[in-house]
């Protein structure tokens, strides 16, 4: 007991007081920083939304563009600031930060060196996002893999397939990228049909069956006109092959065709026009001739 009264006589308790006041007020400053700035930067977001609103973008696209910059901005300016927080806290606690910074210079050099396709993810995922690229919510396909952009960060992009499966790309890994829902989509469709069918006369349908879809509530809005047939694009081994375009909202188009192939089928069921499948026809020589002809030979034979 004598010597826990021994200790506690000899603390500091003056200087351990202002030093614990002094961090108490780096920590208030830091919270309140804290709070200035994420007000700042949701100004910030809703002024970049309007303002590229006015420019003519559509507010989808410049909501997700700019709140992926928005989020990597944020924790990076966090980053920063808890980071200066913790080295004015250690230097009040007397421990002299300029060896540190000396030394997390040379650190940071060797690491630099080793760590160099770090540094390129970093930049590429930058420039990524600054040149509007993709945004978090697009579909796109990176490297040959397709998918929903779940994720932006500085490092890398994650993808998530149809299958469910994610896919994670480091930025500076992505040679190839395809955008699919940048600003507006399209589904492309190919339509065959039998030989014998008259083109004219199934292209009026297909554009009859467009128009009530494009006057369908459920679907008109998210399709931004009636769909495009191109006419004949080429002759297949079987069918005649019509080409056309629907144009739609972001990520819509799949929505949108699948009802649109849905009501060409009924159309053409109705109007009595083929839809072709591949047919081909075995010969082995003159042993092996046609069914039919086989009966109608057995048929003469009996006859005689």
């Amino acid at each position: 007991m004598k010597i826990l009264q021994n200790i506690l006589k000899n603390v500091p308790w003056e200087s351990l007081t202002a030093i614990g006041m002094r961090v108490l007020v780096i920590l208030i400053f830091a919270f309140i920083s804290t709070k200035l700035l994420q007000k700042f930067l949701s100004h910030m977001e809703t002024r970049l939304i309007r303002q590229s609103q006015q420019d003519g973008e559509p507010p989808s696209e410049s909501q997700k563009r700019i709140e992926t910059l928005v989020h990597l901005i944020k924790r990076a300016v966090m980053l920063i600031l808890w980071l200066t927080v913790g080295l004015m806290i250690i230097k009040e606690m007397g421990v002299e930060i300029g060896p540190l910074v000396a030394s997390a210079g040379i650190a940071g050099i060797a690491v630099g060196f080793g760590a160099q396709n770090l540094v390129r993810d970093v930049i590429s995922g930058f420039f990524i996002i600054l040149e509007n690229q993709i945004r978090v919510g697009d579909v796109a396909i990176i490297n040959g893999t397709g998918g929903l952009v779940e994720k932006i960060n500085f490092r890398t992009t994650i993808l998530r397939d149809v299958s469910g499966t994610v896919h994670v790309f480091p930025n500076g890994t992505i040679s190839t990228l395809s955008n699919m829902t940048n600003e507006w989509s399209a589904y492309v469709f190919d339509i065959g049909i039998a030989y014998k069918e008259d083109t004219d006369r199934v292209i009026g349908i297909m554009k009859e069956v467009g128009k009530t879809l494009r006057e369908d509530p459920k679907y008109s809005k998210n399709m931004l006109d009636e769909p495009e047939i191109f006419g004949v694009d080429k002759f297949g081994d079987s069918a005649v092959v019509i080409k056309g375009r629907i144009k739609t909202k972001p990520i819509r188009q799949w929505e949108v065709g699948r009802e649109f192939l849905r009501r060409i089928k009924l159309a053409f069921d109705q109007n009595g026009i083929e839809i072709p499948f591949p047919h081909r026809s075995i010969y082995f020589g003159e042993k092996s001739k046609p069914f039919d002809l086989n009966i109608l030979e057995k048929l003469t034979d009996k006859q005689g």
